[in-house]
């Protein structure tokens, strides 16, 4: 049940992530909230088997502060990848014009 509840905590973090970050345009409205939903779910379960327990404070705030760097982390490399990419293309029509 813990392991439902930290996913629905790390999808809440990756849409918190996904609208307060200025990249937003970059990517599919569903992946930094899906990778926060895995990482929350990997990090806990990572941690269980670390041999935390799930009644423990500490696993939780582990769970929660790992699972917004890591969708932080994604937001950020995703979306600055995309503007790199989608730069060069744009340079590259630009000077080329569009082939089909």
């Amino acid at each position: 049940m813990e392991l439902l509840f930290i996913a629905l905590i790390g999808v809440i973090i990756g849409g918190v992530a996904r609208y307060a970050l200025p990249w937003r345009h970059t990517h599919g409205a569903a992946l930094v909230p899906a990778v926060g939903g895995v990482a929350a779910m990997v990090l806990w379960v990572a941690l269980t088997w670390a041999g935390l327990k799930w009644d423990a404070g500490v696993i939780w705030w582990l769970a929660v502060l790992g699972t917004a760097v890591v969708a932080v982390a994604v937001d950020v490399l995703v979306g600055r990848s995309r503007e790199r990419a989608d730069a060069a293309l744009h340079a590259a029509v630009a000077q080329h014009g569009a082939r089909a």
